[in-house]
Formats: C-alpha cells, sequence, structure tokens
C-alpha cells in the first residue's frame, strides 16, 4: 500500500451549489440502477426545505466524492438521496456526512434521521446499519420504476440530556 491510499482524510461537506451538479449526476449514474435525473435533483433542491451537500476532494476541490440531498422536517431529517463515487468508497466520506446531519440533532426538536434503502441494496443496508441506524419497517412496493420494497431505516439521537431523562426514576421522585 502506497502512502497516499493510508492517508487518511477528514471530509468536510459543504452546500451542493448549480456547478456540482455535472459531477453529482456522474456520481448519482455509477452508483444507482434507478438513478435521479437532473430535474429529480433541480425539483428537490429548488424547495426550501431540502438541502444538498457534497463532499469534495481534499487534494483537489475541483472534484466531488460524494453527495446527500435531504429534507427539513419539524422533528426529523429525511436523507432523500446519498452516494459516494465508487472510486472512494469505504474512506469514510459517506461516514463523515452522515455525522454532519447527526450534528445537526437536538433532543428537544429534530431528534432522528429517517431513509429508505432498496430491499436488494445490502452495501447500503449494511452502511446505514453501521451509522447506529436500525431498520424499523418494511415499505411494501415503496419505488415508483419497480416493485421492488423498501427499508425504513431510523437513527435517533440519544443526547445527553435524553440519557438523563431515562435514569430518572419516576417512582422515587414522587415519593419524596
Amino acid at each position: 500500500m502506497n502512502e497516499e491510499n493510508s492517508q487518511n482524510y477528514n471530509y468536510y461537506p459543504r452546500w451542493m451549489i448549480r456547478r456540482d451538479m455535472p459531477q453529482v449526476m456522474n456520481i448519482e449514474n455509477a452508483s444507482f440502477d434507478f438513478p435521479w435525473n437532473d430535474d429529480d435533483f433541480i425539483r428537490c433542491l429548488r424547495q426550501r426545505n431540502f438541502i444538498g451537500m457534497v463532499v469534495e476532494n481534499p487534494k483537489n476541490l475541483d472534484e466531488i466524492l460524494g453527495f446527500m440531498v435531504y429534507e427539513l422536517h419539524k422533528n426529523r431529517l429525511h436523507i432523500l438521496n446519498f452516494a459516494v463515487h465508487p472510486e472512494y468508497r469505504r474512506k469514510r466520506i459517506g461516514s463523515d456526512m452522515v455525522n454532519k446531519l447527526k450534528g445537526k440533532l437536538s433532543w428537544q426538536r429534530r431528534n432522528r434521521i429517517l431513509t429508505e434503502v432498496r430491499e436488494n441494496n445490502l452495501v447500503g443496508q449494511l452502511f446505514f446499519k453501521s451509522q447506529d441506524f436500525k431498520a424499523t419497517s418494511v415499505l411494501r412496493n415503496f419505488y415508483d420504476d419497480t416493485y421492488e420494497d423498501a427499508y425504513l431505516m431510523c437513527y435517533n439521537h440519544r443526547g445527553e440530556e435524553y440519557e438523563k431523562l431515562l435514569t430518572i426514576n419516576r417512582i422515587s421522585r414522587y415519593a419524596s
């Protein structure tokens, strides 16, 4: 293994901009059997509660290595699309994007992240499981392009405040 491949980087996601779209589309097409098209991305990103993020190559800031599109809801974040360039997978890029999203959670407001993963996407399922997501239900015939089911996967925020609430013994509180 050469020194370049053994180098560990921290990847810093940033907001997606229009100039990123050709590279995002290349990653999308290389990653999925049923990829989004330009119009799907544009339709999402024009809405004010949808956000796109990308990760750049730290050695070449003109190269996009991965992307995520997510939606803000009152009490949750919803990952709609997520991919890392095939040549750069298993280098913590996806983990850094998910960790950035986890950093936006709090136990008082947005306290969970949801995403759907195709039933035949074992790599995606295992990735999200490694990020502490749990499969919470099966969504039958979820996709418009196939009759394929999806797994709804959820990450629940467990902040210090939440952990303190779990340790309160309600009975002893009223017995005092």
